[in-house]
């Protein structure tokens, strides 16, 4: 009877994977779609870094200038966020195990929470797994289906999916324009709720969102503010304490957003501003009543690499001087580097096929930075995005510069 019974389940098993099979041509669309990506030179080929993140890296089986990374302030392998997080995992371990809310929090965490909250200079803060599930946490649960968001046109993905999920009414306003959000506001002005969202630093073209005006105009509306300040953190302010310092907006602006992915060097997201906004977030917030905090190593460094910067300004003013730097020699060469005003540098190419052979050659040459295109910018803005780092060197800025001078002139995106 036993063997009978095991017998029917393998032939059951059988019928289940034959059947698996059959229905397999019902993916054969993806075949196209992925052929498309192709065709058009929008099919991402990702390469593999074979070494830690530094100025240079082994990549590909080759070494290259790394200047595609967001490791503004070299943290990624800094010594003293590596020590922080291998003591962490030491006293810790390695995972939470369970979401905070059910199996209590662990002291890394809150201790992260204050001291982002202290150098911030907001009342309290609320760490999350990454910056972009932190816009998923905190625009759904603050906003409704009677409530509208106006959004800049050129917000980041994690912002326009946060919205989706809020099921408010979304409505965009044109890119770093107060004016036009102005009459938005005035043309809703029916909301039981108004939130205005944008980017502190926009991570394709490297411009500011004036949020010194966009608070005035929300000021007038009586309208919530936020600003994921992803590329500000490290960056803008003072010792890079971000967009609200930057602008002297301290606890202005209601909702700070940010990661710890980027000029922090590691991983997580935290959101910063009024205290009983983070306290309902701990109450209602989807990715923190239902997802494990980030690990003791993770928040351990992270907690480091704020140390550091409360510290010192150092590390900060030497990113601003390396992209001041790269950027006016690059201009003096006739690259077009659109309207960026941080150290982020985007070089206009606009042509698809035109800014992958571009990668391609630099690659060759010795330096990593990867096109972008659409979707990722609009079409016809094709670019390569250059990050500069405060841990490349005068001899690494000069080595950039010549490259992409040869490199330039080679494919035609300048003369000689």
């Amino acid at each position: 009877m036993r063997f009978s019974g095991r017998n029917r389940q393998v032939n059951k098993s059988h019928e289940y994977l034959g059947e698996r099979e059959f229905n397999m041509g019902k993916l054969d669309f993806l075949d196209d779609l992925i052929q498309d990506l192709r065709d058009k030179n929008l099919y991402n080929t990702i390469r593999t870094i074979e070494s830690a993140l530094d100025a240079w890296i082994q990549i590909d089986g080759k070494k290259a200038l790394n200047m595609c990374a967001n490791n503004y302030l070299g943290f990624a392998n800094h010594p003293r966020l590596r020590e922080a997080a291998q003591k962490a995992i030491d006293q810790f371990g390695v995972g939470p195990a369970a979401v905070r809310s059910i199996a209590g929090t662990m002291t890394l965490h809150n201790e992260l929470e204050e001291k982002l909250a202290r150098f911030k200079n907001v009342e309290a803060a609320i760490s999350f797994q990454s910056g972009f599930v932190s816009n998923q946490a905190v625009i759904p649960t603050l906003t409704g289906p009677d409530d509208v968001i106006f959004s800049d046109e050129l917000n980041h993905a994690s912002i326009i999916d946060g919205c989706r999920l809020s099921k408010a009414k979304s409505v965009r306003y044109a890119h770093n324009d107060p004016a036009d959000l102005d009459a938005k506001l005035k043309e809703y002005s029916h909301a039981r709720n108004k939130l205005i969202i944008t980017d502190g630093v926009f991570s394709m073209d490297g411009d500011i969102a004036p949020m010194d005006e966009i608070v005035r105009v929300a000021e007038k509306h009586d309208a919530m503010t936020m600003a994921d300040d992803a590329h500000g953190e490290g960056v803008l302010g003072r010792g890079g304490r971000g967009i609200g310092d930057h602008f002297g907006l301290h606890n202005k602006i209601d909702i700070e957003v940010g990661t710890m992915s980027k000029a922090f060097g590691v991983v997580g997201g935290y959101v910063a501003g009024k205290k009983k906004i983070v306290d309902y977030l701990r109450q209602r917030a989807r990715p923190f009543l239902f997802s494990s905090a980030a690990t003791p190593a993770d928040v351990a460094a992270c907690s480091a690499a704020v140390d550091i910067l409360t510290e010192s300004d150092e590390l900060v003013q030497k990113l601003w001087a390396n992209a001041k730097s790269f950027r006016t020699r690059l201009d003096a060469l006739g690259f077009d580097t659109g309207v960026t005003q941080t150290p982020i540098v985007p070089v206009m190419v606009r042509d698809t096929a035109k800014a992958v052979a571009f990668s391609k050659a630099l690659f060759e040459n010795g330096i990593f930075a990867m096109a972008i295109s659409f979707p990722t910018v609009p079409r016809g803005t094709d670019r390569l995005r250059i990050m500069n780092s405060a841990i490349h060197s005068d001899e690494d800025i000069n080595f950039a510069v010549d490259t992409f001078r040869k490199v330039g002139i080679e494919l035609g995106v300048i003369s000689e």
